[in-house]
């Protein structure tokens, strides 16, 4: 594959929503509006929900293949690689937000539990990134849905951004409380050890370019490893170096398939300046040599049923 091919199915960055930086868009409508093809791998510089209320088919996020059925909620992050197998037969909602919505404070509630909604609900690389409702709980988001669609359109109105980040608040812990979850403990924000978690998945998030050991990341949360081993397994079912090892590969993945940059390259972007050690632990991951995941016909390399 040349390098003008692997540039074409990289089709766009979607720029983030103007104004107030928050849009509510319905489905399938908003596949008529959207600046690029929503079937072709495309990646968004903003937070994007993604509820499906009708129809059936399959969403690739970051390589893996999901299922979608009515009552699905999906949750991208900034830099996911995601899109759909066709673009009929879907109705529901989509809600965009650009990242200053959830930079600092989406809520007025306390330090920790704005982490853990946009922790545990956003940049779960380590998990699925959906939630399926049931016929109650979609009752209960509708009204909200309503409100946020409508505040959105008040952009410049005394207070706007404050209660599209209270509502956009409110939604998220409905989802949390109500929604489920296929993959993952019920997190507890009350609880220390899964507190710990949620912010070692913050840290992830921030610093897997620069941080690759446990012992590093346990310095930084001020933990010992075990201490840190024992919570990840608590709350995942897998270790803290499974997870860190987890997000550089899918960086990687994304690197080498999606954009013109060298080998050498991409190790450099990573924080490795060795690129025969990130080749050889790219082939220890992956099961490929970064060039050969490069030419592969298909990357899809999971395929997840709800």
């Amino acid at each position: 594959m040349t390098p003008d091919k692997i540039h074409e199915m990289y089709h766009t960055v979607c720029d983030a929503p103007g104004g107030n930086g928050f849009r509510v868009e319905h489905i399938p409508e908003m596949f008529g509006k959207s600046n690029v093809d929503d079937c072709c791998a495309h990646v968004h510089s903003f937070y994007e929900i993604l509820w499906f209320e009708e129809g059936t088919g399959r969403h690739t996020v970051d390589f893996v293949e999901y299922d979608v059925c009515p009552g699905t909620i999906f949750f991208i992050s900034p830099g996911q690689v995601h899109h759909f197998d066709r673009s009929e037969g879907y109705k529901g909602v989509t809600i965009k937000m650009c990242t200053d919505m959830l930079k600092n404070s989406i809520s007025q509630g306390s330090q920790m539990d704005n982490m853990f909604l946009k922790y545990n609900t956003f940049h779960t690389h380590d998990t699925i990134p959906y939630h399926i409702i049931d016929q109650e709980t979609a009752a209960i988001l509708h009204p909200i849905v309503d409100e946020m669609e409508e505040e959105s359109h008040k952009y410049g109105e005394f207070g706007n951004i404050d209660i599209l980040k209270s509502l956009l608040c409110i939604f998220l812990i409905k989802i949390e409380r109500y929604g489920t979850h296929e993959a993952k403990l019920q997190l507890d924000a009350l609880r220390p050890s899964h507190q710990l978690f949620v912010q070692f998945r913050r840290m992830v998030e921030q610093e897997f370019t620069r941080l690759h050991t446990v012992q590093e990341y346990a310095d930084r949360l001020n933990v010992a490893p075990r201490t840190l081993h024992k919570s990840v397994n608590e709350c995942s079912g897998r270790t803290p170096l499974s997870l860190i090892n987890n997000r550089i590969i899918l960086e990687a993945k994304r690197l080498v398939r999606y954009s013109n940059l060298r080998i050498k390259e991409i190790a450099s972007e990573l924080g490795y300046e060795d690129t025969s050690y990130f080749v050889k632990f790219f082939k220890r991951e992956t099961g490929y040599l970064p060039t050969d995941f490069r030419e592969l016909d298909s990357v899809t390399q999971q395929h997840i049923q709800p």
